[in-house]
Parts: C-alpha cells; structure tokens; sequence
C-alpha cells in the first residue's frame, strides 16, 4: 500500500473518531437529596447555583423539577416547581445548564398558558418561537420614553378625573369584595390595545374560566394571553408565573405594540415571596413579611412601562389586596410609593351600591398632566375639590347642621353633587370611550356655570 493510500486511510478514521465524540456519554455530576422539610428539599454532594432548574428523582421514576433558591455551606435548598410527591432519602438531585428562559411567538395570542409556558387549554401545542430569557436586561432609565400619551380604558371616572396615559403603571387598591375583579374586567373590555396579557397569580381556580368567559370578548380573546397559577400552585410557580406574565407582555412591547398587562394580584405575589423567604429562615419584618419583599417589588415593577424603542408600549394595571381595608398594608404602601398612581375602591361606597366605587379623593394619577390638556386638568381639579367640599358636610345635611348661604363653594358642591355621583356611576356592561368622557365633563361644569 502506498504512503498516499494510508495517508488518506489514516485521515478518513479520524475524521470518524472525531465525529463520533458527540455520542459518548459524558459522566454527570448528581447531588442527593437529603432531608424534606414541608416544601423545601435539601441536597448535597453537587456544585449548585442560586436560580438554578434541578430535577428531582422520585420512587416512581419520574423526574420533580425544583429550583435552587438558597444554600448554606454545602447544602442548598430547592423549592419544587409542581406539587410534591414520591419522594425519598438519597434521591438524585441533577442539575439543568442554561438560565431559565421560554419560547414566545405569536402563536401565544388567544391562549391559556401556566407559570411554565404550557398550554392550559385544548388548543394545540405551542410551537417553538423566540428563546428569551426571564430575566431580561433593565432598562437605562435615561432612555425610556415619557408617558405622553392619554389610554381610553372605557371608564368615565378614570377617563375624566384619573387619566391613564401609555405606558403607566396603575394599581387597584381595594378589600376583598369590593369590584376590583369587575372593574378590571371593565378596563379588560374596553381598553383599546394590540395585545393583551393577563396574570391570574394566586387567585381561585373557578375564576380563571371565570374572569376569560366573563371578561373578555371574542375580540379581545383573540389578542389576550391568559397566564394562571391559581392558589394551590406551589410558591415557586407563582412567582415563575409573575415573571413570565411580564416577560410575555416585554417582548410584544420591544416589538412595537400596544400592551396591556393586567395582574391580579400583586399582593399574592408578595404572600409567595414571603412563604419562600420564612421557609428559608429569613426572618419577618413588617406584619410577616421579610425584608425581600419589598426588595423585589421594585424590581418587578419596574420592568412595565414604556422602553428605549420609538414605539411600542406597555401599560400595567395591579390589583393590590388591602387586608381588612387597611390602605397602609405594607404591600400597599411599598405598591402605592412605586407606582405612577392608585385607584382606591371604597367599600362604604360599595355598601351603597356605587359602581364603580372609586373613591376619587384617595385616587391620584401621576403622569394625568403630562398626557392631557390643561383645561382637562383644570375641570378635573374642579370637580375633586367640589366632591371634596361636599364630603366635608355630608354627615351634617341630615341633622340640619348645614346652612345654606354661609358660604358659596360648599352650597355650589351641594347643589351639584348629585351630578358628581352621576358621573363616576357606570354600569359593568357600559362602555364609555375618552372623547365622550371628556364631552361629559366640560358639560357638566358648563351647566352648574
């Protein structure tokens, strides 16, 4: 044989050998699981990194995905991602590479989908589109686009007197059962938009189906996305479901659309965080919650809003749960100092059957003079101060405390409330778009006047 011929041998064999590589398995390094404490595992005998995906062997077989969310020395502790179940001493702990990320497309709109990104529906499976990551970039705030531009969300109180602007962040601040769950469903029906996205974290499993079939259109169903983790989702997956609720609404606003975001609620949330953190030892600060809550709240909601892209916007609405009323709820509180405005439901005025009942003295819009004219603004100053005048002897009219004549602006607010209260009520099913609120306004002053 000649030297070419075995040249040309030697170098086809180990081109062959090189490809082959590729299908050697490769020794895996596994940790064990060593202790169960309620929901969080402790494994050992492996380098793991804070955040990350671990699958869990069970006695059947079958594989928990759990991720790491503390350790100490050697022992880190994961928290399961499902519910938990067969699980034993010495189990295989085998850690995932890569950050946690999702494939988002198009074929997104119009589904229900859980924390994970799997469809909850009967629709088709979702098909593979852009890999992001959960975790994206902040944004430089010097560059992020102002908030000019007024949003038409179908509700005259909100429309006239707490004008919502593109790009804002919002929350709905209220007891249990006091029409936030309506109200949003009224914002959900109206608001203008190209893509809707809505987080349904920690709330009851009957109001998933509830809150689509109920609140949302045909229409609007084709654009919304429906994210839910209900109550009896573990904490972990409640978080992870918040987190894919914002990334999902990031990546249709860098694509220049119109988003709406809607998350109910921010408080379960929080409660999900707390239950993490207590189970890692951290100790509580306020009313039970530890200090990394209100760390992470920030980090949260800073994430909507509008961002360095010419177009595209991304405006959120949160509803926050006000335990026993108490608008100075630590959750409330931290929300109501992040936010660009609040919207208080009163539960006096819903004892009244005042729908919507917003209380507008307590309400407050931040960014309401950078996206509107000043004689809107100037009418809607009018009409808090006349409602606010009006409160003040309210209690005294039915005692004959009251004397006309004494004073002119507290016999004009008198004289127009029940106009006022005309127009914050609206019906559930009413749909009352910006043009016509504003029309509604100037004509109620222009009549007192």
């Amino acid at each position: 044989m000649s030297s070419t011929r075995a040249h040309s041998i030697l170098s086809e064999r180990l081109t062959d050998a090189i490809a082959s590589l590729d299908s050697v398995p490769v020794a895996r390094v596994t940790g064990r699981l060593v202790k169960v404490n309620g929901l969080m595992l402790q494994a050992v005998g492996c380098r793991f990194k804070l955040d990350q995906r671990c699958l869990v062997e069970t006695s059947d077989g079958d594989m928990i995905e759990a991720q790491v969310v503390g350790f100490d020395h050697t022992i880190a502790y994961l928290m399961p991602i499902r519910r938990l179940g067969g699980l034993f001493a010495g189990a295989k702990v085998i850690p995932l590479d890569g950050d946690s990320s999702v494939h988002i497309g198009d074929d997104w709109l119009g589904r229900v989908v859980n924390g994970l990104g799997e469809a909850l529906d009967d629709g088709t499976a979702l098909k593979a589109g852009d890999r992001v990551s959960l975790e994206p970039k902040p944004i430089n705030p010097l560059k992020r686009r102002p908030v000019d531009t007024p949003l038409d969300v179908g509700v005259r109180a909100i429309n006239g007197l707490l004008t919502v602007g593109k790009g804002q962040r919002i929350g709905l601040m209220a007891g249990s059962g006091v029409g936030k769950s309506v109200l949003l469903g009224m914002i959900t029906k109206n608001t203008a938009a190209d893509v809707i996205v809505v987080g349904l974290i920690g709330e009851r499993g009957r109001e998933v189906r509830e809150f689509i079939e109920r609140n949302l259109t045909p229409e609007a169903r084709e654009k919304a996305i429906v994210i839910a983790a209900p109550a009896d989702e573990s904490p972990l997956m409640r978080l992870r479901a918040t987190l894919l609720c914002h990334r999902v609404a990031e990546y249709f606003r860098d694509q220049g659309k119109d988003v709406l975001m809607l998350m109910d609620s921010l408080t379960r949330y929080a409660m999900a965080q707390r239950e993490i953190a207590l189970a890692l030892g951290e100790p509580p600060a306020s009313r039970g919650y530890p200090p990394s809550v209100f760390s992470l709240l920030p980090q949260l909601l800073e994430r909507a809003g509008n961002s360095e892209h010419p177009s595209g916007s991304l405006t959120a609405i949160y509803t926050v749960l006000a335990d026993g009323d108490d608008q100075q709820d630590p959750v409330v509180d931290s929300a109501r100092a992040i936010l660009d405005g609040h919207v208080v439901l009163s539960r006096q005025l819903a004892e009244q059957g005042h729908y919507p009942a917003i209380d507008i003295n307590a309400s407050i819009s931040r960014c309401m003079n950078t996206c509107t004219e000043p004689a809107h603004s100037t009418i809607a100053n009018q009409f808090r101060q006349l409602y606010s005048n009006y409160q003040q002897v309210k209690e005294l009219l039915p005692l004959g405390g009251y004397q006309p004549g004494q004073d002119p602006e507290l016999d004009q607010a008198v004289a127009m409330y029940p106009k006022l209260k005309d127009f914050l009520l609206q019906s559930a099913s009413e749909n009352v778009d910006y043009p016509t609120s504003l029309t509604s306004l100037a004509t109620l002053f222009q009549t007192a006047n």
